[in-house]
């Protein structure tokens, strides 16, 4: 049997969300490992990547990270990889401020992840986007921005929606449907 991966991540909503979505079909098992990895600046990409090896390099064997993104159209592209640290000091009321002076509310949630079964070995990346517009904060304030992003083709946050409709349609679930995909051949 393939050796567990090890998923980067302190938030145990997070990890109730990944293996919420990826559901008990997935061939390997995913455990949680918290890591103190750097802080990196850049693009998407650049970071999952260096982030990816730097874990692996850790905890010496299978590992995937994630990153997540929260792009503003009107701020062209920003707050970004950054937005960790936009909602730390402006809060989900301040995030919906940021645009006060663009028409443009649009947004794109992005999340990517990155895989590599050893330090050394080549990183996969696994990226799912949803587009949508950043609104005033509605809904539970328990996972991140989830109260000031509406997809697109709804009237409710991602706060708002019932936790298996967000599971079908968010950026992380497209991500890891691409990672399953991936994946799928070990289960055969």
């Amino acid at each position: 049997m393939a050796r567990p991966i090890s998923f980067v991540t302190g938030n145990a909503k997070k990890l109730e969300e990944v293996r919420a979505i990826l559901g008990a079909r997935f061939p390997r098992e995913i455990v949680a490992v918290k890591l103190d990895l750097p802080e990196l600046q850049g693009e998407i990409d650049d970071i999952c990547k260096l982030k990816c090896l730097e874990a692996a390099r850790q905890v010496k064997g299978p590992v995937m990270v994630e990153d997540t993104c929260l792009c503003f159209n009107a701020l062209k592209g920003l707050p970004g990889p950054y937005i960790k640290w936009f909602l730390d000091k402006l809060g989900p009321e301040g995030l919906h401020k940021l645009l006060d002076g663009w028409e443009d509310k649009s947004a794109q949630a992005v999340c990517t992840f990155a895989y590599t079964d050893r330090p050394d070995g080549e990183v996969i990346l696994f990226q799912g986007r949803t587009e949508g517009d950043i609104v005033a904060p509605r809904g539970p304030r328990d996972f991140g921005w989830d109260p000031v992003f509406q997809p697109t083709g709804y009237d409710q946050t991602y706060a708002e929606l019932p936790k298996p409709k967000k599971n079908e349609i968010s950026h992380r679930y497209r991500a890891l449907a691409k990672l399953a995909e991936h994946f799928a051949d070990e289960s055969k």
